[in-house]
Order: C-alpha cells, then structure tokens, then sequence
C-alpha cells in the first residue's frame, strides 16, 4: 500500500511531467535530501532555496506572475505565519486585477501534531489559513486523496494550500478505496522505484510509475462513514481518530455519520447540512486551537441556518488555546483531541434529549 508522501512525490511528478509545473523549491526540498520528509525525492524541477520563509513565498508569486507555475514548500508550517502578508497578496491577485492576473501557484506545508515535534513544529494552520481570502485551502487523509487534490492544485489557476498531516505522511493507505490508482500491488516493489536508497545518491534514479491524472476536486467532502445518529465533520488526521471513535460507539448502539471534509475552502456544506438534517445531531473535530477555531465559524452556520433541525447543542471539539504543544507525550496528548475525548463528546450529543 502505497504511503501520503510517495502519494505526493507522485503527484509531483505528474505534475512536471504532465500539468506543466517549473519549479518545486523550499527548503531541502531538492538533492540529495529531497525534502525533510522524502517528498521530493527523485523530482526533475526540484531545487533548494535559502532558509527564509518570506524570500520562498515571494519567489513563487514572481513565478506565477511571470508565467510559470511553481510548488513551493514552507517546510513546517509552524513557520508560515511570518509570511501571512505575502501570503494575502497572492490569494488577493485575481480580484485586485479584476480578473486580469492569474496567480498559479502551489504552496505545500505539513500541519499538526502527532510526531512529538514539541513546540516548533506542532502547529496547525488551518483557521489561519481560512482568513486569506483568495485562496484555495486542501488537507488530505490519505494517499489517494493527496494525490488527487494535490493534482488539482497542481492546474488551479490561482493560489491553493495543500496542508499535509505530518502524522500520516507515512500512514499506508488503509483499503483499494484510499490507494493511488496504476501503483504496483506489491508495495515493496513501489519503494524499489521511486524511494531513494540509503547513502550515496548521485546516481540513483526513480522509476515512475505511470499513474493516472486523478483529480479530485477542490470543494468537495467525502463521506467516510455512512451513520444515522450523530454528523462528526472533520478532516486530516483526526478522520482516523474519529473512524475509531465511530466503531467503538457502534457496539453501544450509537452509529455515527463520518464526514472527510477534505477541502476547507471552498467546503461542500451541501455534504454537511445534508447530514446534520439527517442525524439532527453535529460534532466538528479539529486539532487548531479553539479560540476563533474554524469549526466555530461552522457551527456558527449551523446555528444559522439548521437551528431547527438540531435535536442536541451542536459542539466544536479542538486544541487547546496554549502558545504550542508540549514535546512530552502526556503534554501533547492534553493539547489536541484523543480518542477518548472524541468519544465522548459524540456520545453526549447522541445521548441528549431533545
């Protein structure tokens, strides 16, 4: 089974190969390292820019501008918010032009916690990035989805966020239905091909396997679990966490409807009214802090315009307001949700009576 990261060096490749991508750059994204996490490995346009955010954000507007069409990497995306200026110009191009100035780029970074990366490397993004208006805004849950969503980022005619679980870059896709289509069905033999040896490099060259132009669209969800009883919307890492939480409720009766969000801007809020009119009941599930968390603004459009069909108080489940997440294990697991407070918190609201 095929891992996120080769999904994404994957998709990468087709990119440059196919959708006309010049450029994937950031920080030892290029040889020998190909990225902190192996992302890049292998890729014929990779190449390492300085250590410097700003210099890797601006350098990719440039590019877009003057008719390229770049990827490029905050390598952790604990160190995007010194470029939130940059960033705001480039998802305001389009409109400011009238329409007159596309701005193709791509800006990949991983999110989150889950890898004890303490203080500096546990953040998430994901409400920050829903106030840049103009951008497009993915985060995936497994490798057939990054691979899908990243090609689509890939042709976008504007500025879009591929944000990547850090904790499932290495995560195998999970059954057919999360795997990248035409990759060998021995994943052995996929390693073999594209990830890179141990030691000396210089001569080693990836043998691509030929992969479909999968394109997932940008704005759509995905429905993980079909339920009745209680909506859990979520997305990134916690789909697994809340898939767990689902099939631990169901032995006590309680069956839960499970919704990938996958893309925060544009979101299917079709998928989600949808499901809340169906189980009266919502939970949303992210690891950000909860203070001006993105599930608040949508169990604020909940309340909005599903006051009505809630038979229990719907209920945002998310970080800890704190400056970080602690490197030790117990510091970390107080910071985001686990699975037993997911658990409860979806058994509550399908225990309460209307």
């Amino acid at each position: 089974m095929t891992t996120m990261v080769q999904a994404i060096r994957m998709a990468l490749h087709v990119g440059e190969e196919r959708h006309g991508v010049t450029d994937i750059f950031g920080e030892d994204v290029g040889a020998p390292l190909g990225g902190v996490f192996t992302q890049t490995q292998g890729l014929r346009t990779a190449w390492n820019s300085p250590l410097d955010e700003r210099g890797i954000v601006g350098a990719a507007i440039g590019l877009a501008l003057a008719g390229s069409r770049p990827v490029a990497e905050i390598q952790f995306c604990d160190y995007a918010f010194n470029t939130i200026d940059l960033l705001k110009l480039a998802g305001a191009m389009h409109w400011s032009s009238n329409g007159d100035w596309n701005c193709p780029m791509v800006v990949m970074t991983p999110v989150g916690a889950g890898i004890h990366g303490s203080i500096y490397h546990s953040h998430s993004f994901d409400a920050q990035a829903t106030r840049l208006a103009g951008w497009k805004i993915v985060m995936p849950s497994n490798p057939r989805d990054a691979y899908g969503l990243l090609l689509s980022a890939i042709i976008d005619p504007n500025p879009v966020l591929f944000m990547a679980p850090k904790a499932l870059l290495r995560q195998k896709a999970n059954n057919d239905s999360e795997e990248v289509p035409g990759v060998p069905s021995d994943e052995r033999e996929l390693s073999k091909m594209i990830d890179a040896p141990l030691g000396d490099r210089t001569k080693w060259k990836p043998r691509w396997p030929d992969t479909p132009d999968l394109l997932i669209p940008i704005g759509k969800a995905r429905m993980d679990r079909a339920g009745n009883d209680v909506t859990v919307v979520t997305y990134g890492r916690h789909v697994h966490v809340c898939r767990k939480a689902a099939e631990e409720l169901a032995t006590e009766g309680i069956d839960v409807e499970l919704i990938d969000m996958r893309s925060l801007h544009p979101y299917d809020w079709d998928a989600i009214s949808s499901s809340i009119k169906k189980t009266h009941r919502v939970v949303f599930v992210n690891e950000d802090t909860d203070i001006t968390n993105f599930g608040e603004h949508l169990l604020r459009r909940t309340i909005d315009e599903l006051f009505y069909e809630l038979h229990a108080p719907p209920k945002v489940l998310a970080g800890k307001h704190l400056p970080g997440v602690g490197l030790a294990d117990n510091l970390e697991k107080g910071s985001v949700p686990q699975l037993d407070d997911i658990t409860n918190a979806i058994r509550t609201s399908a225990r309460h009576e209307p």
